[in-house]
């Protein structure tokens, strides 16, 4: 009879209550707003996400550059780097159609991910990697490729199985995933990736929320996490960094969401103060509100007032009639 797979953690209190935290925070952003409304808030994320997960591989392309990639613009750069951006993008777009608990989902997310980057992408690799950190040094060396299959199969079946509390199983799969290096290249943004897709398998939020970010910020702590468990043999330093980090990343969005919904209100207030009783086209609100963008004018002020059901449209049936005209909603008391 095998034995049955455990990772090597120790629940503390510790855990426990930087979870409740979490929990706490998440009900935090659920009462100031419904995020899939702030399109905008999402895509910035989302690029921030993919950035900082390429940055902390030495990535070379700014912030502003994996943006215009994303968007299909022309970029000059290291051709890698710009079709590392690409397949990430592709990537991050699978969250909404794979199981993250399904060990076939992981093999076709890394074979996007690493489209004309390596030779293997999406198979398991042959000889050894390691783990090096952003100083070049190596700081794991990773189990023998023959024992690869059989330690993913047992990682997988135990975040199947176990009943311990997603945020906690989430931070061990991606220790562990570290651990066991399954691919020839791209594990860490592999392992980042994985994780964000089990917690949006509990809280769809989680793929709008930047996680990445924290741990480019703290790149030398999160080397020294995966070294400092690997040496005790027990995962929990990772686990309390990946906690740490999730939290931040939460009050981080909490206070993102906030400005966003400031700066949405401020527009629409805007908006109202220039519009009288009479319908009013597109291009009589740009003259009024003196702004030269149809594009801005749409995705500033009149979707979200929309949105918040304050303004109407009069042709009703035909949203993108060239005749449309916006009046403010007559409210019924």
């Amino acid at each position: 009879m095998n034995e049955v797979y455990k990772p090597p953690y120790q629940l503390t209190d510790e855990m426990l209550e930087i979870v409740y935290k979490i929990i706490t925070n998440l009900g935090k952003i659920n009462n100031i707003n419904d995020l899939d409304k702030m399109p905008k808030l999402r895509k910035i994320n989302r690029i921030i996400s993919i950035h900082s997960s390429l940055a902390i591989e030495n990535n070379s392309l700014s912030l502003d550059e994996v943006a215009n990639v994303l968007d299909g613009k022309v970029v000059l750069g290291n051709n890698d780097d710009i079709k590392a951006a690409i397949n990430a993008k592709k990537a991050y777009s699978e969250l909404d159609n794979i199981n993250p608990f399904n060990m076939d989902d992981l093999f076709k997310v890394h074979k996007i991910m690493m489209d004309g980057l390596v030779k293997e992408a999406g198979k398991i690799r042959k000889g050894y990697v390691g783990v090096v950190n952003e100083k070049g040094e190596v700081i794991h060396l990773a189990p023998p490729s023959e024992l690869v299959y059989k330690e993913l199969t047992d990682l997988f079946n135990w975040i199947k199985n176990s009943k311990a509390h997603i945020l906690i199983k989430s931070s061990i799969f991606h220790y562990e995933f570290e651990f066991i290096h399954p691919f020839s290249d791209g594990n860490g943004r592999m392992g980042r990736l994985w994780q964000t897709a089990l917690l949006s398998s509990w809280l769809p939020i989680f793929k709008w929320i930047p996680i990445e970010s924290i741990i480019y910020d703290n790149q030398n702590e999160y080397y020294e996490a995966l070294r400092s468990s690997d040496n005790e043999a027990l995962a929990n330093n990772f686990i309390m960094f990946m906690l740490n980090a999730i939290d931040k990343a939460i009050e981080k969005l909490i206070k993102d969401t906030s400005n966003h919904i400031n700066s949405i209100n401020n527009q629409v207030t805007k908006l109202l103060k220039v519009m009288d009783n009479e319908p009013l086209s597109a291009n009589e609100l740009m003259n009024r509100l003196n702004l030269k963008s149809r594009v801005g004018l749409k995705r500033n002020y009149i979707d979200p007032a929309l949105d918040l059901g304050l303004i109407e449209m009069e042709i009703k049936d035909k949203p993108t009639s060239k005749n449309q005209k916006y009046k403010k909603k007559t409210i019924n008391r």
